[in-house]
C-alpha cells in the first residue's frame, strides 16, 4: 500500500514535515511511470511513422554508387508503356511468327491468340512504340512484364526489348531510349512499375504517359489503372492496336469478364482473385525492387484497403510536380 502524501511527526514540540518524493515506494513508483510514459510516447511515434506517408529511408551509398550519373538520361520526360502478353523465347527476329518461339500463358494455348495475326499485332505494339520515340527525343519506351512463364528463364519485358533491339527497331541515338521492367504480373503493375522503372532509369518521374496494348484494355487502363494511382487524365494517352482481321467480340467479352469488371471491383488488384493471378504468374518468386529504389513510392506500393475501391490518399510525386508546375504558371 503506497505511503499517504504527506507525513509528519512531532519532536520537542514541533510539527516536522517529510515529503513523500523521498519515500523510497514512492520513488520506485515514480520511476516507473516515467519509465511507461516514454515507451508509449515512443511507441505511438513509431505507429504514427508506420502509417503515415513519410517515405523510408535512402537505398546505402554502397548501392548509389554503382549507378550511372543519369547524364544521358536527365532530360526524358516521356515515358511510353508496352505492356507484355507473352514471352519471346527466341533471338532471331525473322522467326517472330513461329508458334514456336513462344511462351504464353496457360490459358492462352485454348485460345486462338497463337494465330499469326494475333503474333503480329505483339510486334505492332512494339514497333509502334520505337516510331513514337523516334518522334519524341525526350521520351523513354519501357516494355514491361515479369517471369511470366514456367518454361522461360527470361522475363516479358526483356524478351521484347531483345526482339526489338535485334530488328533494329531503335537506332543508334535511341538505343538508350529503350529499357525493360521485369517484374510486372499484371497490367496495373504495367503501369505503375514501368513509372517506377523510369524513375531508376532517369532519377526523375515522367510528365506525361503513353501506353501502347490492345484496344479492348483501353477502358481498363484509362479509367480504372490511371484513375487508381491518381494519373492526370490530360497527361495520359493510350494508342490501341487490335487485329484487323477476325471476330474480337470474343476476346472483348473476356476482356470485360477477366479484366475489366474484376479490377473496376477491385482498384489496386490486391484481393483474392486478381491476387492469386499474380501469385500463379510469380513462378520465380521474384520481388520487385522499387520499394527501395523508389522509396517515395512505397505507400502507394504497398496499398491495400480493406475497401476495395477505396482510393489512396497519400502524397504522389507527380501530383506534387502538377501543384508545383501549376504554382509557377
Amino acid at each position: 500500500m503506497l505511503p499517504k502524501p504527506v507525513s509528519t511527526y512531532r519532536r520537542h514540540g514541533f510539527t516536522l514535515r517529510r515529503s513523500a518524493l523521498l519515500n523510497r515506494s514512492r520513488a520506485t513508483n515514480l520511476a516507473v511511470l516515467g519509465l511507461v510514459a516514454t515507451l508509449t510516447i515512443s511507441l505511438v511515434f513509431n505507429i504514427l511513422y508506420l502509417y503515415s506517408d513519410a517515405p523510408p529511408l535512402n537505398p546505402p551509398m554502397s548501392l548509389l554508387a554503382s549507378l550511372p550519373d543519369f547524364q544521358h538520361t536527365s532530360n526524358l520526360n516521356h515515358l511510353i508503356i508496352v505492356p507484355g502478353h507473352a514471352i519471346f523465347t527466341g533471338t532471331d527476329p525473322n522467326l517472330r511468327m513461329r508458334v514456336d518461339q513462344w511462351a504464353f500463358q496457360s490459358y492462352q494455348t485454348h485460345q486462338e491468340v497463337l494465330q499469326s495475326s494475333l503474333l503480329e499485332v505483339i510486334f505492332k505494339h512494339i514497333s509502334r512504340a520505337a516510331r513514337l520515340a523516334l518522334q519524341d527525343e525526350r521520351s523513354l519506351v519501357i516494355f514491361s512484364g515479369g517471369q511470366t512463364q514456367p518454361t522461360s528463364t527470361t522475363t516479358e519485358g526483356e524478351s521484347y526489348l531483345r526482339l526489338a533491339l535485334n530488328a533494329g527497331l531503335f537506332e543508334s541515338d535511341t538505343f538508350n531510349r529503350a529499357t525493360s521492367e521485369n517484374h510486372a504480373l499484371d497490367s496495373f503493375q504495367n503501369l505503375l512499375f514501368s513509372i517506377a522503372r523510369f524513375r531508376e532509369y532517369t532519377a526523375s518521374y515522367p510528365h506525361k504517359i503513353t501506353v501502347v496494348g490492345y484496344e479492348m484494355k483501353r477502358a481498363r487502363f484509362k479509367d480504372l489503372h490511371r484513375t487508381a494511382i491518381r494519373w492526370p487524365e490530360s497527361k495520359f494517352s493510350y494508342l490501341g492496336i487490335d487485329p484487323l482481321d477476325g471476330d474480337n467480340s470474343r476476346a472483348q467479352d473476356g476482356e470485360r469478364q477477366n479484366g475489366y469488371q474484376p479490377y473496376m471491383s477491385d482498384l489496386y488488384g490486391c484481393h483474392t482473385y486478381l491476387a492469386n493471378k499474380r501469385i500463379q504468374r510469380n513462378y520465380a518468386a521474384r520481388y520487385p525492387p522499387y520499394y527501395l529504389s523508389c522509396p517515395e513510392l512505397r505507400p502507394l506500393l504497398g496499398w491495400c484497403p480493406k475497401v476495395n475501391t477505396q482510393l489512396f490518399s497519400g502524397t504522389l510525386p507527380w501530383s506534387a510536380e502538377q501543384k508545383a508546375r501549376h504554382g509557377r504558371q
